[in-house]
């Protein structure tokens, strides 16, 4: 078993069948050993919103943070789609993180640490990721977190 995948079974991991888009986009576009994701909701197994609504405004931290992770988890299923084998990850170059946040909540980036610690959870050092978080008044589907991803590929 690679060892990306090895990684993934011990955090008791399984990857889901990647989202299709729910718009006019495609979920992932390469340009040399470049991979950029498009931006993946909080879907959980059950192919539903796994937090909705907005932070500050009845979603707790907590939630928010797995919520993130789940995105996390969305976006490593969409490059295995494009790339086949995880261990061609050289590098996590970038997530950006969209918060559905009620006015005045300014924890976003604590909610992006559910997206960014399960990446160098899974990749180690080549996981560590520059990073954007923004927070947004609402997102498809009522998501509370969307994170995009840019991926350095082999």
């Amino acid at each position: 078993m690679a060892i990306i995948e090895q990684k993934l079974t011990g955090l008791d991991i399984t990857l889901p069948t990647p989202a299709t888009p729910i718009a006019n986009y495609v979920p992932f576009v390469r340009i040399g050993n470049m991979l950029t994701i498009s931006g993946q909701l909080c879907l959980g197994a059950n192919g539903k919103p796994s937090a909705t609504g907005q932070l500050g405004g009845g979603v707790s931290i907590a939630d928010g943070q797995n919520a993130a992770r789940d995105c996390a988890i969305n976006l490593i299923a969409q490059v295995k789609a494009a790339i086949g084998d995880l261990d061609k990850v050289v590098r996590v170059v970038r997530l950006g993180g969209f918060i559905s946040s009620a006015p005045g909540f300014a924890e976003g980036p604590k909610v992006m640490n559910g997206a960014s610690d399960l990446m160098v959870e899974v990749f180690g050092d080549k996981g560590r990721h520059a990073r954007t978080t923004v927070g947004v008044s609402a997102l498809p589907l009522d998501a509370a977190v969307e994170v995009e991803g840019l991926f350095e590929v082999a």
